[in-house]
């Protein structure tokens, strides 16, 4: 069998502009791939009103349990004016040590070093006990509704087992090793509208100033102390991203005032008692000051957290012999697609050094991709013994 080169597969996924949640091919070419190593292939297809489409994949090889998955996505993020880049982003080169475009970081490297591992793997065990699968999306950089969710749903209805499934995202801060994610805090985003009185602005009392409350508010808010934090979690934070108050006069009282805001929050709490928490403090300003609200919440996920099982360890440790450095197991950083994946499996994340994801002239060192491919063909080989 054909080994398949780490460095030769990312710079061909690299080359199809996949920004999320554009396709351009990707998933064909993956899939082609994959077939050549033995995997049975199902690109799954999701769409939903007001979403566009976004093609999945799911691949496994083997039919016996214990299923290892590996989880992660191939959409990119735009390239912002690519008059910046110092290369065409889709047209990957190498300098300096480091593969250069759009995705070498986050995360089309991480896969092409599993599928590598999986090759080199299979190479050396043709008959290993178990299943390797991969679960790949389109739809991780963008809205998140017809990718990793809608597969997770389908495997379920399928009654497909995944015993542990690790997710590719780029975990490290600054050198390979340093960082394992086994958690992540909850996301939720509430957009809320005050609704006051119009008047001029020289006769106040005829009016009722939406955008007074709407501070007093936010004030409020800002001063919450949610909690001091636990210890796998940071403390729950909540940030002001908005404030709009859209009025073509400057002696006008307006009529709505406008502000969003976002919690990323640990499991001391869920989205349903954050929502009723805020909703009392609506209630009780508002009804002072005589005017109405309305709020829209968007939930993106739930905090959640891995409890460190003998999967979590191994990999620890293997990670520590490749890299001579102790990965910390952590809760950092935003949200990932385990939050759909842990309601089917245990995981955990374990990918490349973040520090260039999304941002000009996105990078992987060289080293570091030769070693993540190495890394997760000992979790392949240590899994399956």
């Amino acid at each position: 069998m054909k080994v398949l080169n780490e460095l030769q597969l990312a710079k061909e996924l690299i080359k199809f502009p996949s920004i999320t949640p554009v396709d351009a091919g990707v998933m064909k070419f993956l899939e082609k791939n994959l077939k050549k190593l033995g995997f049975k292939t199902k690109v799954l297809e999701f769409k939903e009103k007001n979403f566009q489409p976004v093609k999945n994949l799911y691949a496994r090889l083997g039919t016996k349990e214990p299923n290892f998955c590996y989880a992660g996505h191939l959409d990119v993020v735009p390239p912002g004016n690519i008059k910046d880049w110092t290369i065409n982003p889709f047209k990957p080169s190498v300098k300096q040590g480091h593969l250069i475009g759009r995705g070498a970081n986050d995360m089309k490297s991480s896969i092409a070093s599993f599928i590598s591992a999986v090759s080199k793997f299979l190479n050396e065990n043709k008959n290993f006990n178990g299943s390797i699968s991969l679960l790949i999306t389109g739809d991780e950089e963008g809205d998140a509704v017809n990718g990793t969710k809608k597969v997770v749903n389908f495997l379920k209805k399928k009654k497909e087992k995944i015993n542990f499934c690790l997710v590719g995202e780029p975990t490290n801060p600054n050198k390979l090793g340093e960082m394992i994610k086994i958690g992540r805090r909850g996301s939720l985003t509430g957009k809320l509208k005050i609704f006051g009185l119009q008047g001029h602005v020289a006769y106040p009392h005829r009016a009722n100033n939406p955008s007074t409350i709407i501070v007093n508010i936010l004030k409020e808010l800002k001063e919450i102390k949610f909690d001091n934090g636990t210890k796998d979690f940071q403390p729950t934070n909540l940030e002001v991203t908005k404030i709009n108050i859209d009025n073509k006069a400057d002696n006008v009282i307006p009529a709505i005032a406008q502000a969003t805001f976002n919690i990323r929050f640990n499991n001391k709490h869920s989205s349903t008692s954050l929502k009723k928490k805020l909703n009392n403090i609506f209630k009780k300003i508002t009804k002072k000051n005589k005017s109405k609200y309305e709020i829209e919440y968007r939930v993106s996920g739930e905090a959640f957290l891995t409890k460190a099982n003998k999967t979590t360890l191994m990999i620890q440790d293997i990670i520590k012999q490749v890299t001579n450095i102790k990965p910390k197991l952590s809760t950092t950083g935003g949200t990932s697609d385990l939050r759909f994946i842990r309601k089917i499996s245990p995981g955990l994340e374990f990918g490349l050094v973040g520090k260039t994801m999304h941002k000009v002239d996105e990078a992987v060192s060289l080293k570091d991709l030769k070693n993540l491919t190495k890394i997760y063909k000992y979790i392949l080989q240590n899994y399956f013994k």
